[in-house]
């Protein structure tokens, strides 16, 4: 297939913004496999001249990474559970009941999107503080358990579903609990597959909320395990951190490859309708 001269421009441009993107992915692969006198030297060959495992085997030596990995999986696993629990009942809600105020409830709930971090977080704190979860995963997964996204996602998803389904199903005494097993989650299987990785990968990646929450090593996640190889003075374990790097982005990446079709489909839907 041809390309056409006034597009061209268009596909250099997609190029170098494909290669800006995957470049730092490369690089961290490639000097996660060098020693540091070799990333030093050839910092920006993507093909190491002696490949060596030796980052890899300190980080096992140095840190229990079998157990942050899995409190990094079994926070995102939570965090994504209940967030598609909670998101599925309120969006079902605003969508197919009838009460007063809805209208009005829901964009007082869509404000809290551009309510920054900082506000909550020391609220969130002191509560978590008084619960007694302080360096515990259960004080990272706590204020997570709702997400206003989540929500809005599901609740368009839901919107693209013929409303005459729904209200032959009631007029056939279906109950709302089996209406949306056995009609709505089937029609919006691909929103829900698409949200949850998106909520996966957010709580998987996140530092802020963790750092200040987490104390010992043995509770730490793998954000806070790759700050470790980095000091606050500007110096570092180079290659190391970037063999933390590379093993914390593997979940997420992997899963992203394989359903980057429903995420793009989700957000292309989520404009259909207001």
């Amino acid at each position: 297939m041809k390309i056409k001269k006034l597009q061209l421009p268009w596909h250099i441009l997609l190029c170098l913004i494909v290669f800006f993107m995957l470049f730092p992915i490369a690089f961290a692969v490639s000097n996660s496999f060098k020693t540091m006198s070799d990333a030093f030297n050839t910092i920006l060959e993507l093909i190491p001249a002696r490949p060596t495992l030796e980052n890899y085997q300190y980080v096992f030596r140095k840190l229990p990474f079998l157990k942050i990995t899995l409190n990094t999986l079994t926070i995102a696993v939570t965090v994504t559970a209940v967030k598609m629990v909670s998101s599925l009942f309120a969006a079902y809600s605003f969508v197919y009941f009838r009460y007063r105020g809805k209208t009005i409830l829901y964009f007082l709930m869509l404000t809290t999107m551009f309510v920054p971090f900082t506000v909550t977080m020391i609220p969130n704190y002191l509560l978590v503080s008084k619960l007694g979860l302080r360096d515990s995963i259960w004080g990272v997964v706590l204020p997570e358990l709702a997400d206003v996204i989540g929500i809005f996602l599901m609740r368009q998803a839901m919107r693209s579903i013929p409303v005459s389904l729904i209200e032959a199903a009631k007029m056939e005494d279906i109950p709302d609990w089996k209406i949306m097993k056995d009609i709505v989650l089937p029609l919006i299987r691909p929103a829900i597959i698409s949200t949850g990785i998106i909520f996966f990968i957010n709580a998987w990646n996140e530092y802020v909320w963790p750092v200040l929450i987490l104390k010992t090593t043995e509770h730490y996640t793998l954000s806070l395990a790759l700050q470790m190889f980095v000091s606050a003075e500007g110096g570092t374990q180079f290659t190391t951190a970037m063999a933390v790097s590379v093993m914390t982005i593997l979940i997420p990446l992997t899963l992203y490859i394989f359903f980057q079709r429903q995420i793009v489909s989700t957000f292309a839907m989520s404009g259909v309708k207001g």
